[in-house]
């Protein structure tokens, strides 16, 4: 072994040293005895005290086991017998005392050895590992680390086989219940007895080996009176009864015939119950709790298993004894899904919900039945309940862990309405009705779920069930009156953050209950306004009622008129901006604000007022951006202090964005037009144009600026079009490679709503637009830098997708208006794009794009050298693009740009007819050295229809490639 290589194996050495440990391991795979070496370094001793270089030693011998040991041959066999052996011997010494993973390393080793030579070329393989248990305690610990390690690589579902590996498996297996299970069998029974009391350790490994192969072997071997016994004995074991859980669960779980399978468990149970074993008291250890939990959720869902096929297969009678046998379990399921701790309770969820599903198909319930599931609904409310340990304040993982309990539970819920929906409702309604009235002399935790439950039925009671709201009094659903009940209780006061979070869940949900009773719509949008919502003291509350009564609002617009003064004015202070200069003192974040005056401007906008007021509550909203920005901008400009111009450049970004935001409220239905407001917005526009010329931080203000104007290409008519212009030019000076990137859209979508309308102003706009985009893609960077190769990537799918929203807007005037030299240069950048870049969804476009230009220039009366450019350019690009060695036909993206590719060419057919097919013919394929009756099947495959050609296409260059 190279002595100085094995010393870079450690954690704390260089990395030169590591490299070098690293290059040795490699040599040694690739040595043809590196692993003999390894096997004697490892064996010898040498290397006791070093568990890095051991490993290292395993490692390489495993490369050996896993890629050529198969087709060893006698001799090497014979080596790597000798290894196993050795290993037994070593690992077997109690002297020895190797840590755990280099053990799992070993019993994974012969794991690999077993796979490939039992029973053919070692059948005595069991017989050689059972005769090392008498080494004594170390060696019996292997031998089951080698059964698990064998599991593992034969039985294991999780683990993905091939064909061949399965078929091995299978025949392993096949041999082994021939040969050995019994033998095996026996062993774990010795072992389990001899060592419950001085290694329980052991004894609880082998329990899992028991689990492990249980579910393949004769079930007899283990469901008998000599394991049974020791097993439940073992259950009154401290440090067994975990894993004799797991052990149980597992035989419970073996695929059976269905009624061999309701007496097991029957057996099992009443065994069990017998002992006490269910009766345990919520003092009692919680990891046991879950495990017996665990084991009650494996029962249930068993025996549902086995009704299923039992009714599947018309055997009435069985099914029945198995339906009452599973209705003997649910109190278990129900006194560990009550239990005090929720991982306990979570692990029997499985039962819960599959019990429901079974119910589902055996109504009208039994009246046993119906009280199972008042009793699962009674629990499934009483678990929903925070903990008293829950802390609102800083929620961490245990918090985090409980609400995604709960969400299990929910589920429960939901399925239990489905199930019996009146029930759920009159449970429901029974506990609102008790704890609302009484919110101030009731525990929180009552209180928050009463609401809570209000807030589920919404998801677990579809509306098809019955309207749940109605103008009609006496037609009031049980939901309705809770509703009522929820606002004249006046529990919104409840100073807790829960309560108060789902109290304004709840009314945005049922909105359409203010719909039906509007008169109770201003004690909502009070709690909003005051120290319950916006001003309340948490800053969560603060911000979910941002969000929620922005939908409220959205929901009832047409019920606002009456309030939208008094509103606005209680939201005067809120619609200050949060600067720099005020210390961010604001209750709201600047993420907060946008909902804010999103929903001032929906409530402006929706109002019955007139244009001219709508104008003066418009003007007033956006006042305080209107008065600040100029100022803002300025103070940008002057700061020296970057984590001040940092903090200005996000705040005049945020002040965009919140104008931007306050758009929302115009719609199809009430324009800016008709609300009078073009002017406002058209004069912020100038406002925020300033912002192009700010000195520093460009792209954090180019962000605000185009997403304002995004906004205003949607509200605004042809007013938005004398500003693009300015915007285009601050852009164009010396832009960042995502700026220009991202200001394309934006033409984009100028081009989208304006269409033929705006060719007169794109003329102007189009080449200082093209030539700065070469010029930023032809800028040369550091090879090194992914960000920037990507960014130029992405600026050039830009400019395609931008060429290709002209043509498919037809807006080809503005190609032929420009001078030839320039569109010549355009097209080229088209055929470079389609042939050279190796990027194919921009060789779709670019392909996609000659398509639609065929169909408009390719006819007679095309523009002037078009005609020329498709045959000595597009169609060459159709065929040099698909040859390309990077132009990989089996990526699903590049398959599509052979598709547009094939289009082009049978549009160029389309339009020129025979001309090009004589073209192909006789001049440009013969070029290439394809074979002519190859040409000739080309060409036919032409006059045929697009679909059948693309197919065709796709093969001929199948086959040009190959």
């Amino acid at each position: 072994m190279d002595e100085l290589a094995l010393q870079g194996l450690g954690s704390l050495t260089d990395s030169g040293s590591q490299a070098r440990a690293v290059q040795y391991f490699e040599e040694l795979k690739a040595c043809e005895d590196g692993w003999k070496l390894c096997a004697q370094a490892f064996t010898n001793g040498n290397y006791q005290g070093n568990d890095h270089v051991k490993f290292f030693c395993l490692q390489v011998i495993e490369d050996y086991l896993k890629k050529r040991y198969i087709n060893s041959n006698s001799d090497e066999h014979t080596v790597v017998k000798s290894f196993v052996m050795a290993c037994l011997q070593i690992e077997g010494d109690e002297r020895t005392q190797n840590k755990n993973f280099i053990r799992n390393k070993v019993a994974q080793l012969i794991s690999l050895v077993y796979v490939v030579d039992y029973p053919h070329r070692w059948p005595a393989f069991f017989t050689d590992l059972l005769q090392t248990l008498n080494l004594g305690p170390m060696a019996v610990d292997m031998y089951l680390r080698i059964l698990l390690a064998i599991d593992t690589e034969v039985v294991d579902r999780e683990v993905i086989h091939n064909q061949d590996e399965t078929a091995r498996n299978t025949m392993i297996k096949d041999a082994m219940r021939d040969q050995y299970v019994v033998q095996l069998a026996e062993s774990w029974f010795q072992i389990m007895t001899r060592y419950e009391d001085t290694h329980p350790e052991i004894t609880c490994r082998c329990l899992d080996v028991v689990g492990k192969y249980v579910s393949w072997i004769d079930i007899n071997l283990v469901a008998n009176d000599q394991f049974v016994t020791i097993l439940l004995r073992y259950l009154n074991k401290l440090l067994i009864r975990e894993s004799v859980c797991d052990c149980i669960y597992d035989i419970m779980s073996k695929g059976m015939d269905p009624v061999a399978k309701t007496k097991l468990i029957d057996t099992f149970v009443n065994l069990i119950e017998a002992q006490g074993v269910f009766n345990t008291s919520e003092d009692e250890d919680g990891d046991f709790l879950s495990k017996l939990s665990k084991l009650v959720n494996g029962i249930g869902v068993s025996l549902i298993i086995a009704w299923q096929k039992l009714v599947k297969g018309n055997d009435q009678e069985n099914a029945n004894l198995t339906l009452q046998s599973l209705e003997n379990k649910v109190p278990f399921m129900l006194r560990f899904l009550g239990d005090e701790d929720d991982h306990v309770s979570g692990e029997v969820t499985g039962f819960a919900q599959d019990y429901i599903a079974l119910l589902k198909q055996v109504v009208p319930l039994s009246p046993r039945q119906r009280e199972n599931v008042e009793g699962l609904l009674y629990t499934i409310i009483s678990k929903m309940k925070y903990d008293d340990s829950y802390n609102f304040e800083e929620e961490g993982e245990d918090e985090a862990m409980f609400l995604e309990y709960r969400k299990q539970l929910k589920v429960i819920f939901n399925n239990l309405a489905l199930l019996d929906t009146d029930l759920l409702i009159s449970n429901v309604l029974n506990v609102v009705t008790r704890t609302l009235p009484n919110w101030e002399s009731v525990d929180f935790r009552d209180v928050e779920i009463a609401v809570c439950l209000m807030y589920m039925l919404g998801e677990a009671v579809p509306t098809s069930h019955g309207q749940h709201f109605s103008g009609n009094p006496s037609k009031a659903s049980a939901l309705q009156e809770m509703m009522r009940l929820l606002i004249k209780s006046r529990v919104s006061y409840h100073g807790h953050t829960s309560i108060l979070l789902q109290f304004f869940e709840t009314v945005v949900r049922y909105d359409k209950f203010f719909q039906c009773e509007p008169e109770h719509i201003p004690e909502v949008l009070m709690a909003f306004l005051d120290e319950r919502g916006f001003r309340n003291q948490s800053g969560k509350v603060r911000s979910r009622a941002s969000y929620l009564f922005s939908r409220f609002v959205k929901g009832l617009r047409q019920h606002m008129n009456a309030y939208l003064e008094d509103v606005l004015k209680r939201m005067n202070d809120l619609l200050a901006l949060n600067t720099p200069d005020n210390g961010y003192q604001h209750l709201l974040s600047d993420d907060d604000q946008l909902f804010i005056y999103e929903t001032a401007g929906v409530l402006v906008v929706a109002s019955d007022f007139s244009p001219q007021k709508k104008q003066e509550l418009m003007r007033n909203l956006l006042a305080p951006i209107v008065s600040k920005f100029e100022g803002l901008l300025t103070k940008l400009n002057r700061e020296t202090d970057e984590e001040k111009q940092l903090a200005y450049a996000r705040c005049i970004n945020n002040a965009m964005g919140l104008a931007s935001r306050t758009s929302k409220g115009f719609s199809s239905q009430q324009t800016i037009k008709q609300s009078g407001c073009v002017e406002i917005f058209t004069e912020l526009l100038k406002i925020f144009l300033q912002a192009l010329n700010a000195s520093v931080h460009r792209p954090i203000l180019h962000v605000g600026v185009r997403q304002y104007m995004h906004r205003m290409v949607v509200c605004l008519g042809e007013e938005i079009l004398p500003y693009v212009p300015i915007a285009l030019e601050n852009l164009l000076k010396n832009p960042e490679t995502k700026e220009l990137y991202d200001f394309i859209p934006l033409i984009n979508q100028l081009i989208m709503k304006f269409k033929t309308d705006i060719a007169p102003f794109l003329n102007n706009l189009f080449m200082p637009l093209v030539s700065t985009i070469f010029r930023v893609i032809s800028t040369p960077t550091d090879e090194r830098d992914q960000i920037a190769a990507n960014e130029k990537k992405m600026l050039e799918r830009g400019y395609f997708q931008f060429l290709s929203t002209i043509v498919s807007y037809q807006v080809y005037d503005v190609l032929k208006a420009q001078a030839g030299q320039n569109l010549d240069q355009v097209l080229m950048s088209l055929i470079q794009g389609a042939v050279e870049l190796q990027d194919p969804p921009s060789q779709k476009l670019c392909f996609n794009i000659f398509r639609k230009l065929i169909e408009e220039w390719g006819g007679t009366n095309g523009v002037m050298g078009f005609t020329d450019f498709m045959y000595k350019s597009i169609i060459p690009a159709c065929f040099l693009a698909p040859l390309k060695p990077t132009f990989d036909i089996t990526d699903g993206q590049t398959a599509l740009a052979l598709g547009e590719s094939a289009l082009c060419l049978k549009t160029i057919v389309d339009k020129r007819g025979d001309e090009v097919i004589n073209y192909l013919q006789s001049e440009y394929l013969p070029q290439l050295n394809i074979p002519p009756e190859l040409i000739q099947e080309f060409c036919q495959a032409l006059r045929t229809d697009s679909k059948t050609f693309r197919n065709y296409h796709k093969i001929f260059f199948t086959k040009a490639k190959s």
